[in-house]
């Protein structure tokens, strides 16, 4: 098959491309590409990408990509020249990842994790385009007691009866997928698994951990850490992460590699951060844990520092302070 002319910007597909993760990364390929974001909004908001779509390069497709999708011939992307140019490069973050609605979209994740891959995958096939998937922490299981850091190597341990499992297993077999997919039609695929990344563009009320610290120490209300004072995690923020997803894409690796903050912090910890930079009065209190919300592994981050030169470079303190102010501003209060 000859290869695709390319024009004067490659074009490039993003799947989830209105979620927290998906938007950030549509800000930045769109200084360089021609980009299509494909979106149904199951858990992503159409305000991340609202200040994209008057920008030409740009354009926002509603779909849910556990159906297939004609490219080629939808009005909107004629001025993509699709059908000569074809697709360069696809981002795949389809998922529903709201841990306050986890029980209402158990199938529909199950779907994403299968039929949306698929789906997805055929696109790759079709334009032999670059595939990078975004998986998860989750695939390695529960925090080991013995607090060690997980590297790619590791096989994991996921229980696939659990209430998590739709999430867990589902994230587990999109890796199998992709990377049978690559052996058997010869496409470049990249796994990219993500650790707890935080930012702007989180949702308030929706069960994460830092957004609820937020929203709660605007209010004045207690922060609530799930289980007890040991319950710890770490955090990298949005910008650390779309840098390392740019370099991935670049790069040769097929293998999946870890991408996440390596340095661990007590949630108490970032919790009084918080109030701190807030000035809030709030206090912490100790809830019950939930099963959407355990403590995660720690990332072994050193195959991303020596295969593509990554690590994450914003302070946890630096970081919520960006967060903070977005989030307030989102909540509708004026800077303080």
């Amino acid at each position: 098959m000859p290869k695709k002319a390319i024009f004067d910007k490659k074009n490039v597909l993003v799947i989830g491309g209105a979620g927290f993760i998906g938007s950030h990364l549509c800000d930045e390929l769109i200084k360089t590409s021609k980009v299509i974001c494909i979106d149904n909004f199951s858990t992503g908001d159409e305000k991340n990408i609202d200040h994209l779509l008057a920008d030409n390069d740009f354009e926002f497709i509603r779909h849910d990509i556990n159906e297939p999708i004609d490219l080629d011939n939808l009005q909107d992307l004629q001025k993509f020249k699709i059908q000569f140019q074809g697709i360069q490069e696809i981002y795949n973050l389809a998922c529903p990842t709201s841990p306050n609605d986890f029980e209402k979209n158990k199938i529909l994740t199950l779907l994403t994790n299968s039929f949306g891959v698929k789906n997805a995958l055929d696109l790759a096939i079709k334009y032999e385009a670059k595939f990078l998937h975004f998986s998860s922490s989750v695939v390695y299981g529960p925090k080991r007691g013995d607090n060690q850091k997980i590297s790619e190597s590791d096989l994991g341990i996921v229980d696939n009866m659990s209430e998590r499992s739709a999430y867990d297993e589902g994230k587990r077999f999109s890796e199998t997928m992709v990377v049978n997919f690559r052996k058997k039609y010869n496409i470049d695929t990249k796994i990219v698994r993500l650790f707890r990344i935080y930012g702007p563009r989180m949702k308030l009320n929706d069960g994460q951990m830092i957004p609820d610290f937020v929203n709660n120490a605007i209010d004045d209300k207690n922060l609530e850490v799930y289980g007890d004072n040991n319950f710890s995690s770490s955090f990298c923020y949005i910008d650390d992460c779309i840098d390392a997803v740019l370099k991935i894409m670049d790069s040769d690796i097929n293998s999946p590699i870890n991408i996440g903050s390596d340095i661990e912090v007590k949630l108490t910890d970032v919790a009084q951060k918080i109030i701190t930079i807030l000035e809030s009065e709030s206090k912490i209190e100790f809830i019950k844990e939930k099963f959407f919300v355990t403590p995660l592994c720690l990332p072994d981050i050193g195959m991303a520092r020596t295969e593509i030169g990554w690590m994450p470079v914003v302070t946890l303190e630096q970081g919520l302070k960006k967060t903070i102010y977005e989030l307030r501003a989102s909540k509708g209060l004026k800077r303080t």
